[in-house]
């Protein structure tokens, strides 16, 4: 998953930055625009060309050629290598290949001489913080490439007043998201977690006779968010036989519901009353922020699960641990929370 994510990156970063063999369809089109470069637009330090040229000059020799590309290659803003936030250090050798690194800590040190280098800032972690104050300072700034899918952490406005386009990775992740999800609900419907502190624990002699947990095969499950995530989490969940409903913006191709045995539902309401699981699948905007509530919640079946692979904020996480702590419904399988962590 994470080396196809540097692969795109790398990828994304290029074409913004005027690379015109790579494909635009890894840019996501509501983010950026991509420019279409002219011959003009190429740096003639980055030809690769032997012999003598119109004029009856020697021209520059390829290993020449490489060595200066070398040298100006375009400067790649990053938090740090490694740590918490940090790019992964086995991300590090293939950037390299395409960029000149510069972590934070570095340029803050340097900053009046690498402020004119940097081309471009990779978003790892959401790090580093994209701000008026940071954009302001790389007059020669051309992209801002996100590591993941979502850019709610990015003020796309101020970002675009600055000229600077954004990327970000829409598909690297789909098929590890849709997994995610489906382990988490079975973890969760098994009782995965709790079973292996009670396996692990000095003071285990036995289990219940109850430990069973509730069935995947056949139970309801509702998928908020019909995208092409929550599309890969139908795909897996028809080979649970279960009966899956959908709610999304708009209805899907009535031969891509057959394919997958999904029935819409028009009304979210409909379909947090009938599922067994629920799984949150959404882009956080302004209409999902926490779209899952005190009354979303009470209309969900006791013995229901909520699941969240999309961002924590979509969930009132105060609502939801008074509705864990009464009853209200039986499980929550978090991927994510707002905040990160959660108070302990």
């Amino acid at each position: 998953m994470f080396s196809v994510k540097a692969v795109c990156l790398v990828e994304a970063i290029h074409l913004a930055t005027g690379c015109p063999r790579l494909a635009g369809r890894l840019i996501h089109p509501a983010v950026c625009h991509v420019h279409h470069w002219t011959k003009r637009d190429i740096d003639p330090r980055w030809s690769s060309w032997t012999g003598p040229n119109s004029t009856g000059e020697a021209g520059v020799s390829a290993h020449k050629t490489k060595v200066m590309a070398k040298q100006e290659q375009p400067g790649l803003l990053i938090v740090e290598i490694g740590g918490v936030c940090g790019v992964l250090e086995g991300h590090v050798e293939l950037l390299k290949k395409h960029f000149h690194l510069i972590t934070m800590k570095e340029f803050l040190k340097k900053k009046e001489r690498l402020s004119e280098k940097i081309k471009s800032v990779l978003i790892y972690e959401c790090r580093p913080v994209i701000d008026r104050e940071l954009l302001q300072s790389l007059p020669h700034l051309k992209v801002i490439a996100n590591s993941g899918v979502g850019v709610d952490h990015l003020d796309l406005k101020l970002i675009s007043s600055f000229g600077v386009k954004v990327t970000n990775t829409p598909h690297a992740v789909s098929d590890s998201t849709a997994d995610i999800g489906m382990a988490l609900m079975l973890a969760s419907a098994r009782r995965l977690v709790e079973g292996c502190q009670i396996a692990v624990s000095p003071q285990t002699e036995h289990f219940a006779a109850d430990w069973l947990g509730d069935e995947v095969t056949g139970a309801t499950l509702g998928i908020i968010g019909m995208g092409s995530i929550g599309y890969k989490v139908a795909k897996r969940a028809k080979a649970f036989e279960m009966k899956i409903l959908y709610h999304n913006r708009n209805q899907r191709k009535e031969e891509e519901e057959q394919a997958v045995g999904a029935r819409y539902c028009e009304k979210m309401e409909d379909l947090l009353q009938q599922s067994d699981f629920v799984i949150l699948v959404v882009n956080l905007t302004p209409q999902t922020h926490k779209l899952i509530g005190k009354r979303e919640l009470e209309l969900m079946k006791p013995t229901a699960t909520l699941i969240n692979i999309s961002r924590g904020a979509v969930v009132d996480h105060d609502a939801l641990v008074e509705a864990l702590q009464n009853g209200i419904i039986k499980a929550a399988a978090l991927d994510v929370t707002y905040p990160e962590p959660l108070p302990r």
